[in-house]
């Protein structure tokens, strides 16, 4: 079996696998035919979407005891948009969640990121494409796993938004 190393993986994330929390949340047809989306009707609140990274992983180690195979994590892109009133700040958060062995709890640490949309630009009524980066990219353990989550205050004008799907990014070796 031959060596892989592709520094150009991608793989997408469908709307139906976001966790939304607090609103009326329905799956919809998108905007664009044949398109699919999850819909946050208006409402003055706030919101949480939680979108699972879904990448291989692996548990092999190198000699330092490094992860070194499976996904490199750098990147992720979340396509929205915001079709009526624009939100008081639309926050995004990746957190890396190592897993607990049995008996013990999970361990959820924030991941140091930035977002190439600043938060103004972010939250206009608009179609949008926000590319979290990874500052140090890590291969992704077969003992963690990784969740982005948007945080959607909604004013007064109750903003509503339509989450398309999401694409990790990431470098596979094997």
């Amino acid at each position: 079996m031959g060596y892989v190393h592709d520094t150009n993986f991608s793989q997408w994330i469908p709307p139906t696998a976001f966790h939304p929390v607090t609103g009326t949340f329905t799956f919809t047809a998108g905007g664009v035919t044949d398109t699919i989306s999850l819909h946050r009707a208006a409402a003055n609140q706030t919101s949480v979407i939680t979108i699972p990274i879904i990448v291989p992983s692996n548990s092999a180690v190198d000699v330092a005891g490094l992860p070194n195979k499976g996904a490199l994590l750098k990147s992720i892109e979340v396509d929205y948009e915001i079709t009526i009133a624009e939100p008081t700040s639309i926050t995004w958060t990746l957190n890396k969640v190592k897993r607990g062995a049995d008996g013990a709890v999970a361990v959820v640490s924030a991941i140091t990121k930035t977002d190439t949309l600043a938060a103004a630009a972010a939250k206009t009524v608009d179609q949008h494409k926000q590319t979290i980066t990874i500052t140090t990219p890590a291969y992704v353990e077969n003992d963690e796993y990784y969740l982005l989550q948007a945080s959607i205050v909604a004013g007064a004008g109750g903003t509503v938004n339509d989450f398309l799907g999401a694409v990790a990014n990431y470098t596979f070796k094997a």
